[in-house]
């Protein structure tokens, strides 16, 4: 099982303005909580104790807070301060700080439910190196709140992940979590690019995988999917206590 993990946390939060006017999305509120803390109980659920977080936009509302609240792990901070580099060079200027091969990868904007055992713990079970550079969680469109996309992949019986392409729709949602061997980020191009470079070539290869999540998944990339988050959370916890 993975101990490593990376949360990316350097967006601008354009999306969930006004909210972001004065805050870096991962300090947003839901359930009385923020979302990057959200993430990080999902992580010490699986027993993740080292994570990496990439900052940029007011980061040092992002350090201060994970001082305070996150003294248990062991929290490196990849400063991109200076320029934000996406998804994949943000992990190609903290993958000096990521040792372990291979590493969860989360991005701090969504929240999921657990359904028959922790996500990131049965993520890490599925993996095999010899034919695996990157796991990816997804989950089916009907299990998926507050997403207005068309859906990013089909999955054949083997788990192997191809893109939706030209097609109207795709049965599978990226939920921002994944499991990654430091294989996938060879060769990287320098400067700002996407993580999607990387699955490209991962894809080309036969080595992009994945696996559907049980429970629920939700979006939060804008003020409005809040309150319907915290609706539907909150029936869930009543059904349990019932």
């Amino acid at each position: 099982m993975s101990k490593t993990a990376m949360v990316m946390a350097a967006g601008l939060g354009t999306r969930m303005r006004p909210l972001t006017n004065d805050r870096p999305k991962p300090l947003v509120m839901l359930g009385g909580k923020t979302l990057i803390d959200h993430s990080l109980d999902k992580l010490r659920e699986a027993g993740v104790d080292n994570v990496v977080v990439n900052v940029h936009y007011l980061p040092d509302m992002v350090t201060a807070h994970l001082s305070e609240n996150a003294a248990d792990l062991n929290i490196t901070i990849s400063d991109e301060r200076d320029l934000l580099l996406e998804t994949g060079g943000g992990l190609i200027k903290a993958l000096p700080f990521l040792p372990e091969d291979p590493f969860y990868c989360v991005n701090s904007d969504n929240i999921w439910t657990e359904n028959g055992g922790v996500a990131l713990t049965k993520l890490a079970a599925a993996w095999d190196a010899e034919i695996m550079d990157a796991l990816l969680l997804v989950v089916p469109t009907a299990n998926a709140h507050n997403h207005k996309g068309a859906g990013d992949f089909y999955m054949d019986d083997t788990a192997l992940l191809e893109r939706r392409g030209d097609r109207d729709s795709a049965p599978f949602i990226y939920t921002g979590i994944q499991l990654i061997s430091h294989r996938l980020l060879r060769d990287p191009p320098g400067g700002a690019f996407s993580t999607n470079i990387f699955w490209s070539r991962a894809i080309q290869e036969g080595r992009l995988h994945g696996m559907i999540h049980s429970g629920e998944w939700f979006d939060i990339g804008s003020p409005e999917a809040i309150s319907p988050t915290e609706a539907r959370l909150a029936e869930l916890a009543r059904a349990v206590n019932a």
